[in-house]
């Protein structure tokens, strides 16, 4: 399960990556080498899709990776308890 989520983390990083390099660096709406977008709906339009889309992605990004990282946790957890189960007793002899 733990695979599954860092390579879902890994295609939304590079979704991420892409959508953020589409956007005008001044704010103004995508890059005019997408000049055909504006024949078929607002330069508005696009650019809240664009900036939702980077909100989406970016939220799911954090959450993949919580959620990686509790799995992380847990199975390192469980591991420290299994090797706590084998161990000997430790205690000190009275004096």
């Amino acid at each position: 399960m733990l695979h599954f989520f860092i390579i879902l983390g890994i295609i939304v990083a590079i979704l991420l990556v892409l959508v953020v390099l589409v956007q005008n660096p001044k704010g103004g709406g995508i890059d005019s080498s997408f000049g055909a977008v504006n024949q078929l709906g607002s330069v508005r339009k696009t650019t809240d899709f664009i900036e939702k889309a980077t909100w989406t992605l970016a939220i799911g990004l954090a959450v993949v990776c919580l959620v990686s990282a509790s799995f992380i946790y847990s199975a390192r957890g469980d591991a420290n308890q299994s090797v706590g189960d084998q161990s000997v007793s430790t205690e000190q002899p009275v004096q």
